[in-house]
C-alpha cells in the first residue's frame, strides 16, 4: 500500500511517499481503509519537531490524526465493528507511528467512530481534532453542561473567537445545535461570511469594531462561555465581556504564550479559565465528546464546504507535503488529503 512517511523531524520536503505492507489488525484494534485524511496545525507540528533533523518518536513516522474510511477487518475482542462500515477517526497518530497519510491503518477501537450514512467522508475527515476540541471547550462551565445535545446550551451566550477557523466553525456549530446564542470575532468581511454561513447569530470585526462594546451591545449581561484560539491578545476583550461565573476555554496559543490578568477583576467575577489539550484530555471526556459529535453530525448539525463556513482545500495523497504546507501557511478552512477518491476501489497490498 502506498503510505506518507517521514524519519526525522524538519519541513514538509522529509514527507516521502513510500510502500509499506498491509498488517492485520491485534486485539482491540480496528483495520481502516482510508478514504480521506484530514490535516490540522498539530501534524505539520509535529513534523517540524523541535528543529530540523532531530530524531523522531518511531523509527518512521506516518503522519495525520483525523480521517475518514471504510473498516475492512476487526482484531480479535473488538464489539460493534464490522468490515464495511463507514467511520470517522481521531487521534490516529497520538503517541503511535502511524496516522491516516496512508492507504490503511489500524488504531484501536476507542479511536474509531460510526459515520452516519448521510454524512460524506470528506465530513467525517474534518471532524476529530477540531470537533473534539470544539465540544470541550463547550463542556467545562461550573455549570454544567459535560454533555452537548439540543438544549444543553438554552440560555446561555457563547463567543467564539476566530469563527472562521476549523474548531472556531466546529464550536459555532455545536453550541448552536446545543441551543446557545452565538456571536464570534472575526478579522474580515470573508471571514465574517463563513462565520455567519456557519450558524453565528452574530459576528465583530475585532479590528474595525470597538469590540468590547459591540460585544456588550449584544449581550447586556456578559458573555457566559469564550472558545479561545488567542488568550494573549483577546485577555483584556475577555475580562470586559465575560459574565459573572462565566468560563474562558483556551485551546490555543495564537498570539503569545504569555497573557496577563487583572486578578482582582476576575475575582470579581467568579470567572473560571480552562486550559485544555485534546491529546492529554483523558478517553473519558474524548468518547463522550465522539459520541455527541457523532450525533450532532446524524443531525445534520455539523456541515463543511464554503457554503457551510468551512471551505474546503484538497490535495492527493502524494502532495501531503504541500497540504501540511497549505496548513502552516494558513489555509483558511480544513485542508483535506483524497487517499482514496473512489471508494470502491481495492488498495493495491490488502
Amino acid at each position: 500500500m502506498r503510505a506518507i512517511a517521514y524519519s526525522a523531524t524538519g519541513d514538509s520536503s522529509v514527507l516521502q511517499l513510500v510502500d509499506r505492507d498491509v498488517r492485520e489488525p491485534g486485539a482491540g484494534e480496528v483495520r481502516v481503509r482510508v478514504v480521506v485524511s484530514g490535516v490540522n496545525p498539530t501534524d505539520w507540528k509535529a513534523r517540524a519537531g523541535g528543529r530540523p533533523g532531530a530524531a523522531t518518536p518511531f523509527a518512521e513516522v506516518v503522519p495525520n490524526q483525523d480521517g475518514s474510511g471504510i473498516v475492512d477487518a476487526v482484531g480479535e475482542g473488538v464489539d460493534g465493528y464490522a468490515v464495511g462500515d463507514r467511520v470517522w477517526m481521531f487521534l490516529a497518530a497520538h503517541e503511535r507511528p502511524t496516522g491516516t497519510a496512508q492507504e490503511v491503518t489500524v488504531l484501536p477501537a476507542s479511536r474509531v467512530v460510526h459515520l452516519p450514512d448521510a454524512a460524506s467522508f470528506e465530513l467525517g475527515a474534518s471532524l476529530g481534532v477540531p470537533a473534539l476540541t470544539a465540544h470541550r471547550a463547550l463542556t467545562v462551565h461550573e455549570n454544567g453542561p459535560d454533555r452537548l445535545a439540543p438544549g444543553a446550551l438554552e440560555g446561555r451566550t457563547v463567543l467564539v473567537a476566530g469563527g472562521a477557523g476549523a474548531v472556531g466553525h466546529a464550536a459555532i456549530q455545536l453550541a448552536r445545535w446545543a441551543g446557545a446564542r452565538v456571536i464570534t470575532t472575526i478579522s474580515s468581511p470573508e471571514k465574517a461570511t463563513l462565520a455567519t454561513a456557519a450558524g453565528a447569530h452574530h459576528v465583530v470585526n475585532y479590528r474595525t469594531d470597538a469590540a468590547a462594546r459591540a460585544i456588550r451591545d449584544l449581550a447586556p449581561d456578559g458573555i457566559d462561555q469564550v472558545v479561545e484560539v488567542s488568550p494573549a491578545r483577546n485577555a483584556e476583550l475577555n475580562a470586559r465581556v465575560i459574565a459573572n461565573h462565566g468560563s474562558i476555554s483556551v485551546y490555543a496559543t495564537d498570539g503569545g504564550a504569555e497573557m496577563r490578568l487583572d486578578v482582582r477583576h476576575h475575582f470579581a467575577r467568579n470567572v473560571r479559565y480552562q486550559f485544555l489539550l485534546l491529546y492529554t484530555v483523558g478517553d473519558a471526556p474524548l468518547a463522550a465528546a465522539a459520541e455527541d459529535v457523532t450525533r450532532a453530525v446524524g443531525d445534520g448539525a455539523l456541515p463543511v464546504g464554503e457554503d457551510a463556513g468551512l471551505p474546503l482545500t484538497r490535495f492527493a495523497l502524494e502532495r501531503t507535503a504541500d497540504a501540511h504546507d497549505a496548513v502552516e501557511q494558513g489555509a483558511v478552512g480544513k485542508v483535506l488529503i483524497d487517499v482514496a477518491p473512489d471508494a470502491s476501489a481495492p488498495v493495491v497490498g490488502s
